[in-house]
């Protein structure tokens, strides 16, 4: 017989599964900053400054996203924020489900667009926004408008835009690796050329992963992203103790085919279903899948069905 899988142990699934794949993520940029340093010929106190610049970088762009990225993103976004006398209703709905997990209220703001869509920013809970598009708060219920207000509302609670935040970062600093270390192999190092053929496959194989790793990393990236995507849902429904009207809500959204004009792919992750509306389908939606911020909703709505 099939154990029955619930809210809770999804949950917990997830954060294992995240947890998991930020290590990997990890290893993966202490390994590829290795090689490149090592394929440059830099040694004990070269190599330290080499590794020490890209410190730096990193938390200087820590910093800048930590502070200032909801602004950004908000602006990006064309959200405007609005009062409880703007939509009492709207506002009642999110501060009572903030009540119930123990979060301050957000700001609240609004794209107008008719797509149907929400995403939530901020660097933690007490300084935090959840954004609804036109178009949701039309087309969708008030239990459905609820299921997707706990599933930002958890993004909020679970630090998601912080670690995203982070994962991006990690996203743009391999890649400045990679070009930091092509400017520099063509500058030349003679104690490079002076380790004979070990150091000639090194200088090889850190091309190949400065070509590649940028790929590799934006894929961990977005695996990262569908699994806070999971969680989400997870969370959310434990919020609601109705799993259903999270579903429902998906559903109603998979079915709405109106792109989001204000999204991109800097903040396409950030939004409570894909705003692009790709569809592919077999092979290719499967290949698809890999270079999407989002689980496909079919998934979604799957793992909350099975939730009891």
């Amino acid at each position: 017989m099939a154990s029955i899988q619930t809210a809770y142990n999804q949950v917990a699934a997830n954060k294992f599964k995240t947890i998991l794949t930020m290590v990997i993520f990890t290893a993966v940029v202490a390994v590829i900053a290795y090689i490149f340093t090592a394929a440059l010929g830099y040694q004990g106190p070269d190599a330290l400054f080499f590794i020490g610049i890209f410190l730096v970088i990193a938390g200087i762009m820590n910093f800048a996203s930590f502070y200032w990225s909801d602004s950004i993103i908000l602006g990006i976004s064309q959200a405007q924020q609005i009062q409880e006398k703007d939509d009492p209703e709207l506002f009642h709905t999110v501060e009572n489900l903030c009540i119930a997990a123990g979060l301050p209220m957000p700001r609240v703001y609004i794209i107008d667009d008719t797509a149907t869509n929400a995403f939530s920013t901020g660097r933690d809970p007490g300084h935090s926004a959840i954004v609804f598009t036109r178009g949701i708060l039309e087309k969708l219920d008030r239990a459905e408008l609820e299921g997707v207000a706990s599933h930002e509302l958890s993004h909020i609670k679970n630090f998601d835009i912080r670690l995203m935040a982070v994962v991006t970062i990690l996203v743009g600093l391999i890649a400045l690796l990679g070009d930091m270390f092509f400017r520099m192999m063509w500058w030349g190092r003679g104690n490079r050329d002076e380790r004979g053929g070990g150091g000639a496959i090194l200088i090889i194989v850190a091309i190949v992963l400065a070509i590649l790793s940028p790929i590799i990393a934006q894929l961990i990236q977005l695996a990262v992203s569908r699994r806070r995507e999971f969680l989400a849902d997870a969370s959310g429904a434990l919020l609601t103790r109705n799993p259903d009207e999270l579903a429902d809500a998906l559903l109603k959204i998979s079915q709405d085919q109106e792109p989001l004009e204000v999204a991109n792919k800097g903040t396409a992750h950030l939004y409570f279903a894909n705003p692009f509306k790709d569809s592919h389908k077999g092979g290719v939606r499967w290949f698809a899948n890999l270079f999407n911020t989002h689980p496909p909703i079919e998934e979604r709505v799957a793992a909350l069905r099975a939730m009891q």
